[in-house]
């Protein structure tokens, strides 16, 4: 074990160093959008672009491919949702849009985000194919009722397309939203190839992350024609600003009640929870729920039904606690989340940042704790106050008003 002074102390620094400025605009109509989108974007309550949007909207709508690299929270999806559907021509019968994710829960949520934009373009029709649902119902859909836009995970794509259910003759659009994610693994990698060479290739192709490193770059730009590339060199700016980073010792036997203590001294509106295993994450939430906190669980081994029902309960804030492993780290917004707890710390430093960004969506105020158990962690955590140039500070939990002095959510 170590003691409190096992992490490295970083001042934060305001880094002032700006993304390379494109096209600047205020407003969304300098976008020149269809009447029906802004009426879209103006009863989703936005009133301005993102510095995000205002560098990639622009030159998206004029087709240009575009790689970007945006820290989370900052409405990368509306780019290419926006884009695309300022673009699209809908012809019945052809699917013009495929959006590719490496998750169930994102392929919901960018569902969302199309049915909310195209709300007053009714002849529009989004769809969306993952794993986990009825292939035979995905081939109902795809012939007589075929959508336009079309979002889903490799795995499942790939399998309609080379039943030829899913025709990608007519795609015009192809995007990958967490690309680093998708092309991390050897197989969603090989998948994503394979069905965009079932495409024309004479594609707009958009791809983004809040991670792109230099192994990700090269392979993005295989499947682009002179991309416009959009990276935050100062990655102190990836890390949520308002988010505060907290940590707390426990020896591994003891991680489960030091979590119990640290939920019943802390007030917060909900709480996600990390684990780095599907039995870990069983574990946990049964725990959880016999020290009597109501909690859910979410996790890959979860029938699909039963995980949409918890991200949904999460939107509705009928449910304040869940467990999680991996599979909601990346781009699941849920507004009222203010509070993420790695029970195990995460396996790399890019993860870190996914989680953290959970509870800090839109530049709202949140907190992130991790519990360590080693040197080997805490070193871990040294690395990410190094790389985003933070300061994780201990957590004292002998009391409520302590807690409650340090954690402002």
């Amino acid at each position: 074990m170590f003691d409190d002074h096992g992490l490295l102390d970083y001042d934060d620094e305001d880094v002032t160093e700006p993304l390379k400025d494109l096209l600047k605009s205020d407003s969304f109509r300098d976008f020149q959008l269809k009447t029906e989108l802004l009426q879209a974007i103006t009863d989703a309550g936005y009133e301005y672009p993102s510095e995000v949007q205002k560098q990639a909207i622009p030159s998206a709508i004029l087709g240009r491919d575009i790689l970007c690299q945006g820290a989370s929270g900052t409405g990368k999806t509306a780019v290419y949702v926006l884009a695309t559907l300022q673009q699209l021509q809908p012809i019945d019968g052809q699917v013009s849009v495929l959006v590719v994710c490496p998750t169930n829960e994102l392929a919901f949520q960018i569902t969302s985000a199309y049915e909310r934009f195209s709300k007053h373009l009714p002849n529009i029709k989004v769809s969306t194919f993952v794993g986990g649902t009825s292939t035979a119902e995905n081939r109902y859909i795809l012939r007589n009722k075929c959508p336009h836009v079309v979002i889903g995970t490799p795995g499942r794509l790939l399998a309609l397309a080379k039943m030829r259910a899913l025709r990608l003759d007519f795609i015009q659009y192809f995007i990958i939203d967490e690309c680093d994610q998708i092309f991390k693994m050897h197989d969603t990698r090989r998948d994503v190839r394979k069905i965009f060479n079932m495409t024309s290739m004479n594609n707009q192709v958009l791809m983004l992350s809040a991670t792109i490193n230099e192994f990700i770059q090269p392979i993005c730009k295989e499947f682009m024609r002179k991309p416009i590339e959009l990276y935050i060199h100062d990655e102190s700016k990836l890390m949520p600003r308002l988010l505060q980073h907290f940590y707390v010792n426990s020896r591994e036997r003891k991680k489960s009640t030091k979590l119990a203590k640290l939920l019943d001294k802390l007030e917060f509106d909900e709480a996600i929870i990390f684990v780095d295993s599907t039995a870990r994450c069983s574990y946990l939430c049964k725990f959880l729920v016999d020290q009597c906190f109501p909690t859910k669980q979410i996790h890959n081994d979860l029938p699909r039904s039963d995980r949409l029902i918890v991200y949904e309960d999460l939107k509705a804030f009928r449910t304040r606690l869940v467990v999680a492993t991996n599979v909601f780290e990346r781009g699941i917004d849920l507004e009222r989340v203010n509070l993420i707890i790695n029970y195990d710390v995460p396996e790399d430093i890019d993860s870190y940042l996914h989680r953290a960004a959970r509870a800090s969506r839109f530049g709202t105020k949140g907190v992130i704790l991790t519990i360590i158990s080693s040197q080997d962690e805490a070193d871990i955590l040294n690395k990410v106050q190094e790389r985003f140039k933070i300061h994780i500070r201990s957590a004292l939990v002998e009391s409520r008003n302590d807690v409650h002095s340090r954690f402002i959510v």
